[in-house]
């Protein structure tokens, strides 16, 4: 059985030390876990899920903690320091990240944090990232349907809208035309497959086809007017992020909903907001 650098790794507690204990490493040997991470009484025998990776010596070094990356993921992390060799970013471990200078789209900067990927040096085994991550974008057609959860994380602003790396292996994106709330490079967020061209490009949508329909959404409208004392002080001209934060839809389905209460002469749309028709009240 060979351990995973980079990862989280299921090890046995074989040694007890002064400073620590150590762990079956299988081929890799004995691995060292600080004292400082040792949980409350372990004992020899015991299986630990533990961290592995190099310290500052480049020996395999087991932690407890949890880093804000691991091998083979995205993350937006910040840059702690630069030498002539490159950047090193916080990611919640005692020794930084690596950034070559050879792996930065643009030279980085200190206390600036960049979307990156983490991976081993085939070369040295080491532990470091690249913001070059286009190249680390799986190149596959994804097998997505329509309305399928996805996990994403805002990548970078195009004349089009917001790129995401969708589920830490695909590129997407988010149309401008479909955006309701505030999005930011470095944000986490689920988001739902519109749908996945022919050529393995993914749209993505905030909300899931079938939630927020017209008609649902006009029932629960006229019902949240009708709590309201009969009149909300919203229309067609509100703020499309207001409009998310009070009923969890878009834009587009308020006003379609809107738009299907007026014709049925249920509501009156008032320079102001919208009333309850006299008589039609819930």
């Amino acid at each position: 059985m060979q351990i995973k650098l980079g990862e989280f790794n299921q090890l046995e507690v074989v040694k007890e030390v002064d400073f620590g204990i150590y762990l079956d490493g299988y081929d890799a040997g004995e691995i060292l876990l600080p004292t400082r991470y040792v949980p409350a009484n372990t004992q020899i025998g015991d299986w630990l899920n533990v961290f592995l990776y190099l310290d500052n010596e480049e020996r395999l070094i087991a932690t407890t903690l949890t880093p804000l990356v691991k091998v083979g993921e995205f993350a937006f992390l910040e840059v702690a320091w630069i030498n002539q060799y490159g950047a090193f970013l916080h990611w919640g471990l005692m020794k930084d990240l690596f950034v070559p200078f050879s792996e930065q789209k643009m030279k980085m900067q200190v206390g600036k944090k960049y979307i990156i990927h983490a991976h081993l040096d085939e070369e040295s085994y080491r532990i470091v990232a690249s913001a070059k991550v286009d190249r680390y974008l799986s190149k596959e057609i994804p097998e997505y349907n329509p309305g399928d959860e996805v996990n994403i994380l805002i990548w970078q602003k195009t004349d089009l809208g917001f790129k995401a790396i969708v589920d830490n292996e695909f590129s997407g994106l988010l149309y401008d035309s479909e955006i309701f709330t505030n999005l930011y490079t470095g944000m986490t967020l689920k988001a739902y497959i519109k749908q996945v061209r022919e050529d393995g490009k993914i749209d993505l949508i905030q909300q899931k086809g079938g939630i927020g329909k017209v008609k649902d959404f006009s029932d629960e409208l006229l019902q949240y007017i009708a709590d309201n004392k009969g009149f909300i002080p919203f229309t067609d001209k509100s703020d499309a992020a207001l409009i998310y934060d009070t009923f969890g839809v878009s834009k587009k389905v308020f006003k379609k909903a809107v738009g299907d209460l007026y014709k049925k002469r249920l509501i009156a749309i008032k320079e102001n907001g919208l009333e309850i028709v006299v008589g039609k009240s819930l």
